[in-house]
């Protein structure tokens, strides 16, 4: 629950070739902001200064995005080679992600099949939107898995523990998603109306990532921030499926 700062980088894994962070859930990746000093690059810059790459816009190539208020596994390629060996795993569709979530209210297992395209609503511009909703503009085709492992409470309010694994690549896709069938992510100010304020973050996480390039194979799980003993708010009552054996069957 500690704010960001420059030298609070986590590193789940290292090689000559990469670096996967644990992203914090209030830095951005990069901005071109000048008063936004405090990013994942300059966290880099500050720990890795010596890697820095002086050929690229932002010092580091990242393989991958997140938005600014989630957290977890983020992979950098520390040199161009790296960088197109994970370009053509993403391309090919050969990577694993899931993330964990604490949803509203009391999902059930459900797999996510919903059109998605950007928002052309004025004030909304900065918001994706489900296929058929005012202001749809080009929807593409969307789709995500939603396991339910947890059943409980957060702040004394009925909240599902969830794992969510994306099938497909769009902007917003899990919090699209989740808003859709009712269940936006617990936190999410943008997708829950502007209502969700209260907690301290949004509640969405990228829990585990494998990317096997062709000279190593990069899998990692970032730490699960949603346990009672990081966030005394979140309650569990009711164990659906554990979150160890799940991970184990998505490989």
């Amino acid at each position: 629950m500690e704010p960001g700062t420059i030298d609070n980088l986590s590193i789940l894994y290292q090689s000559s070739d990469f670096i996967v962070v644990n992203k914090h859930w209030d830095i951005r990746i990069d901005s071109k902001m000048w008063y936004e000093t405090l990013t994942l690059q300059s966290q880099l810059k500050y720990r890795f200064p010596e890697l820095a790459d002086p050929d690229t816009y932002y010092g580091f190539r990242f393989c991958h995005q997140l938005d600014f208020s989630t957290s977890g596994a983020l992979c950098v390629a520390l040199n161009k080679a790296a960088a197109g060996s994970a370009y053509k795993c993403f391309k090919d569709r050969l990577v694993t992600k899931a993330y964990l979530a604490l949803v509203s209210a009391h999902s059930q297992v459900l797999l996510l099949d919903l059109s998605s395209g950007k928002n052309t609503t004025e004030g909304m511009t900065h918001m994706m939107c489900i296929d058929g909703t005012e202001g749809c503009e080009n929807p593409k085709p969307c789709q995500s898995e939603l396991i339910v492992l947890e059943h409980g409470s957060y702040s004394g309010e009925p909240v599902t523990k969830v794992l969510l694994q994306p099938l497909t690549g769009r902007t917003h896709q899990l919090r699209v998603h989740c808003s859709a069938i009712g269940h936006p992510v617990v936190g999410d100010f943008t997708y829950s109306h502007k209502k969700d304020s209260s907690p301290y973050r949004m509640m969405l996480h990228a829990y585990y990532l494998r990317i096997p390039t062709g000279k190593e194979l990069i899998e990692v799980c970032a730490p699960d921030p949603f346990v009672t003993t990081m966030d005394s708010n979140w309650v569990p009552h009711h164990v659906t499926h554990r979150l160890d054996e799940t991970i184990q069957e998505l490989k």
